[in-house]
């Protein structure tokens, strides 16, 4: 086969062909998402990269890896990313769609669970 017979992933899924994505393909999106859900959160807020990182505990480096989509990082260190942008995190996670979204705490719904990380039957 030569490449001008090569489609991308996206033309034949407009062909309606069907298209399996690897496990690899579905975890780079979920740490884009994530990436794109730190960022937009961060850039609410008015801060740098450098200003999270030392509000988190981490290093510029980091927040940028995370940003890029380059790393996905532990539930430790969400927690302390969240806590940072005085944000909760929800992520869900459901087949084909996935969705990271930072929602700040002043925002939050009385009924919403409480910030010390208890669910509200512990």
């Amino acid at each position: 086969m030569n490449h001008s017979q090569w489609k991308t992933r996206r033309t034949r899924k407009l062909l309606g062909e069907t298209v399996e994505e690897s496990p690899a393909y579905i975890e780079a999106g979920y740490a884009l998402a994530l990436g794109q859900a730190v960022y937009d959160r961060r850039t609410e807020l008015g801060l740098s990269q450098a200003e999270l990182a030392r509000r988190a505990d981490m290093t510029q480096p980091q927040i940028s890896n995370i940003e890029g989509g380059d790393s996905v990082p532990t539930l430790p260190l969400l927690t302390r990313l969240a806590k940072a942008m005085d944000a909760s995190l929800t992520i869900d996670l459901d087949g084909d769609t996935s969705a990271f979204v930072f929602t700040a705490h002043d925002s939050r719904p009385p009924h919403a669970a409480p910030s010390d990380g208890r669910s509200p039957a512990a």
